[in-house]
């Protein structure tokens, strides 16, 4: 390059440096924002807190009655997501054979001071429904005192000791009252204490210790809950059967019934039928 063309170039770069020093810095430019396009994936919806489902529990309850026409029956229901109950002649009291078993196991569990022999006989009690272990219990442990207790302890309103002290099967208690025991049991007693009672209760075997078949109505193979069994004949025809307990760790349920004149393998058929139209639309199936 020559001389002229050179200081050429330089005025040329002097007066562009010149003209921008003037005009100011320049402005640096924001990033674009990028346009939104119907391809751009949807925003997360924001989560909602979803309340359990609140079945029918009334129509249940009916269908439940509909199907034990002609059986003396009591039905209470609880559904512990809820807090939501049901129940038919749900406040009458019935003779509760060996669900008393629950008022003694709930007494001493409740006070904290069980020793291994009481266990092993509570144990016996809950699920094999040994009427042996209940003796020793309720003659050791002031039986015809803990229906008193425990009814203070789980705000009972229907639950009356017998008039025959020694008689613990006459003990009389509603099918709420049943339900509110449930309940005391599951919320209210030690943690060590609850897991016993529903441990025993689920490890109760088809037949009991006296050989009455006791997988009838909560404990029938196909609804696979855990429950108390009672059964008693009380007069020369009359057969108390009840069933009481908690289906699906959701529905606590208590189904009593006095059937006249009625073979045992009868008497369980109807209530295997109460349980299952109570339960159809409660708990899904499968």
């Amino acid at each position: 390059m020559g001389t002229s063309r050179w200081v050429a170039g330089l005025a040329l770069v002097v007066a562009m440096t010149t003209a921008c020093t003037a005009a100011g810095p320049a402005a640096t430019p924001s990033a674009p924002t990028p346009a939104s396009t119907s391809a751009d994936p949807p925003r997360p919806a924001v989560p909602r807190v979803v309340e359990p489902t609140a079945p029918d529990l009334a129509a249940a309850v009916a269908r439940a009655v509909d199907g034990g026409a002609g059986v003396d029956l009591a039905v209470a229901v609880l559904d512990l997501s809820t807090g939501t109950t049901a129940g038919h002649r749900a406040d009458v009291p019935f003779h509760t054979a060996s669900l008393s078993k629950l008022l003694v196991a709930v007494d001493l569990l409740a006070a904290g001071e069980v020793d291994d022999g009481d266990r092993d006989r509570l144990h016996r009690a809950l699920s094999d429904s040994d009427d042996e272990a209940m003796n020793e219990l309720w003659t050791a442990h002031d039986g015809i005192g803990a229906v008193e207790r425990v009814a203070g302890l789980a705000g009972l309103t229907a639950t009356h000791a017998p008039a025959d002290p020694a008689q613990w099967g006459d003990v009389e208690m509603s099918a709420d009252d049943l339900v509110r025991l449930y309940r005391y049991v599951l919320t209210r007693l030690p943690e060590a204490a609850r897991a016993f009672v529903v441990e025993a209760l689920s490890s109760a075997p088809d037949t009991a210790a006296d050989g009455f078949d006791q997988a009838f109505g909560l404990l029938t193979p196909d609804v696979g809950g855990y429950a108390k069994q009672g059964w008693m004949w009380y007069y020369p025809t009359d057969l108390y059967l009840h069933s009481a307990g908690v289906v699906g760790d959701r529905y606590v349920v208590a189904l009593l019934s006095v059937q006249s004149s009625t073979a045992p393998d009868d008497a369980r058929g109807h209530l295997d039928d109460i349980a299952h139209a109570l339960l159809s639309t409660l708990v899904p199936a499968g």
